[in-house]
């Protein structure tokens, strides 16, 4: 068998079996595939695909190529949850304890922010004290005394979709949906999750751009998880606006925090797309769990366990087991906040028609929010608060957005930014379809 034919194959529109794409990932893993030969490879699937059966074939090889997690013997059901990635999302800060307190126990491996959107170990960075660094031993002791974990991919799970995903951001080839299936779900399972729920987002802030391109990916990674004999269910929703009222990192833990004590701010009740994105995740990871036989009942128990102050409790063990300090982040909300200040004030009386997702989430990265490489320095304390929503009827004159910057130069080059970035229109609009459908296989 050598590399040249199996790029041949997948050149002309070929299936591999399951020998052949072992040997390629093995093979590269172990240096004896060069990276040319690989990328190769990669762009011929990028243009030809594959099938259902050889994603799972491809998915399996990668979860073989390194560790993973020792969670044998480890009372269930372990379910987690994977977001394609989105401006403002915070969802797992607060779904992790949340399906928690509804009896699920959630192993979460998560990323760092790339692009325009944000990344979930970034924002666990901004608790003061908070280890995402955890040794398998700890892993382990978190899942039986917490109940979750969050914690950064190790360099020994999946070295193959590291070594991968490296070459496919530099060969153009990030966007091949069989490509992305294998490295999610390769990372998912190798954590040690027995089911998973998938949002997988559509609209300018989000990667795949249109509903058709997210249901095709969707389909995918259900597909290709049931064929590798895990259950799972997969989201579609809207990312045209940033979610909930903040993004920036800590802003958004701040945002966490308020939501699991049913806290919004100014008074107001949790923004209403966190909470209904958030209990309908939640709900799905309890009916892939087999601990509620519908979606419905899901929602229902997990709106409980927020609304009596479990998920707040798991939150703050899960806090303290991985280093953080409760009390000092608890006394920084409302106030952590970098020095440079301006706001975004409506310039008519009417309504808001919303906010452009990609346009937000560029200028929260110049902020320091997020990376434009991966080198690129985290600042906690910046980004952005949205005082209204698309839908909302303003004033002439009220504050609409609120920036936070930690330089004079960056505060005004994300307000001359954000200015476009939003209209007021004279007659009513209605509030953006935040479920744009759902695709199963439970």
């Amino acid at each position: 068998m050598r590399a040249v034919e199996l790029i041949m194959d997948k050149r002309s529109g070929g299936e591999h079996s399951e020998a052949q794409i072992r040997f390629l990932v093995e093979g590269y893993t172990k240096g004896q595939i060069p990276d040319y030969q690989i990328s190769a490879w990669m762009m011929a699937v990028y243009f030809r695909g594959m099938s259902f059966r050889e994603t799972g074939y491809l998915t399996r090889a990668m979860i073989d190529s390194g560790e993973v997690l020792p969670l044998e013997g480890l009372a269930g059901p372990l379910v987690d949850k994977h977001s394609t990635g989105g401006v403002g999302d915070k969802i797992s800060l607060m779904l992790a304890p949340l399906a928690v307190a509804c009896g699920l126990k959630v192993p979460m491996m998560s990323g760092r922010a790339l692009g325009h959107t944000g990344g979930t170990l970034d924002k666990l960075d901004a608790i003061p004290g908070f280890s995402t660094k955890l040794t398998n031993d700890q892993i382990r002791q978190a899942l039986v005394e917490v109940g979750y974990f969050m914690t950064g991919q190790s360099e020994a799970v999946v070295p193959a979709d590291r070594l991968m995903y490296g070459l496919r951001d530099v060969t153009a080839t990030v966007e091949s949906i069989p490509l992305i299936t294998a490295s999610i779900l390769s990372k998912k399972f190798a954590e040690g999750a027995q089911a998973l729920v998938f949002d997988v987002k559509a609209g300018r802030g989000a990667f795949m751009k249109t509903p058709e391109e997210a249901r095709a990916l969707a389909e995918s990674l259900v597909k290709t998880a049931e064929s590798l004999g895990r259950k799972s269910v997969a989201l579609l929703t809207n990312m045209e606006q940033p979610l909930g009222r903040m993004t920036g990192n800590f802003l958004e833990v701040e945002e966490a925090v308020l939501f699991l004590r049913g806290e919004g701010y100014e008074g107001t009740p949790p923004a209403a797309d966190l909470l209904a994105l958030t209990l309908r995740q939640v709900g799905w990871m309890l009916v892939a769990g087999g601990q509620c036989t519908t979606v419905e009942q899901g929602e229902s128990l997990a709106r409980q366990r927020l609304e009596d102050g479990s998920a707040l409790k798991v939150w703050e063990k899960n806090v303290a087991f991985q280093g953080g300090d409760v009390a000092k982040l608890n006394s920084q909300l409302g106030l952590r906040r970098s020095r440079f200040k301006a706001e975004l004030r409506a310039e008519a009386e009417g309504y808001l028609a919303g906010w452009d997702a990609l346009t937000c989430g560029l200028a929260a990265t110049s902020l320091g929010a997020g990376r434009s490489t991966k080198t690129d320095l985290v600042l906690p304390e910046v980004g952005l608060e949205f005082h209204r929503k698309q839908g909302q009827r303003v004033k002439n004159g009220e504050v609409l957005l609120t920036i936070w910057a930690d330089t004079e130069v960056k505060r005004d080059e994300a307000l001359s930014r954000l200015s476009q970035a939003w209209s007021i229109v004279p007659l009513p609009v209605a509030t953006p379809k935040l479920l744009l459908g759902e695709v199963t296989a439970l």
